[in-house]
């Protein structure tokens, strides 16, 4: 199925909007004028990813931004501003373009978000295969087994690989809870996680640790 995206954008003469090169790629794009339209379509309809054009909207995006994450924790997001914009501090998005960029650049971006479905009970990203009806993973030509916990720990980071997520979104995830005060577990299962996978557990080479944040899929 086509992916669907929400794009904010407000109205500026000085370039062209990124939705009509968007279309043309085969995505699916709904264009609202305010982070306030986007939050109230949101209520009743479902993306895959919402693009933020804060410099079409004279403005830093930052509001906008915070609202969609709480809202929304689990929604791809990319933020387009300024070239002179600082976004070094607070900015909750995914991914930060500066302008001027290329649509293809963009694509880029995009492509790395979007969740990669599931085909035949099998997940395949890079090396990494997960088979979801034996519960094992391969990679090269070892087969792992894995717990049915551990299982969703690494469906959930293969279907975003390169996305850092946030300890508590993680677990949030995974453990599909709203508590998430205690998120010692996870670390516990990512240790668990790393000694099935990798080569060597203390210097892995796929589950990276994001210090003071979470993890991310380094397939790179």
């Amino acid at each position: 199925m086509t992916a669907k995206l929400l794009v904010i954008e407000g109205k500026r003469a000085e370039r062209a909007s990124f939705v009509g090169g968007l279309a043309k790629k085969g995505f699916r794009v709904i264009s609202l004028p305010s982070g306030n339209s986007a939050l109230n379509r949101l209520k009743g309809e479902t993306f895959d990813l919402i693009i933020v054009d804060a410099d079409s909207m004279r403005t830093s995006g930052k509001r906008i931004c915070q609202s969609l994450r709480a809202s929304h924790p689990g929604l791809p997001l990319i933020l387009i501003v300024s070239k002179e914009l600082d976004t070094s501090d607070g900015f909750e998005a995914d991914y930060i373009l500066n302008l001027p960029f290329t649509l293809q650049k963009l694509l880029n971006r995009i492509k790395v978000l979007l969740p990669v479905k599931p085909s035949n009970d099998c997940l395949r990203v890079g090396p990494l295969e997960l088979d979801f009806a034996q519960k094992l993973v391969r990679i090269d030509d070892k087969h792992i087994s894995l717990t049915p916990r551990l299982v969703k720990l690494l469906q959930t980071l293969m279907e975003r690989p390169g996305k850092v997520f946030e300890r508590e979104e993680l677990f949030r995830v995974v453990w599909e809870t709203g508590y998430t005060v205690d998120t010692r577990t996870l670390d516990v299962h990512v240790s668990w996680l790393r000694q099935a996978i990798e080569e060597n557990p203390r210097f892995p080479d796929y589950i990276k640790t994001v210090r003071g944040i979470g993890y991310r899929l380094d397939l790179d």
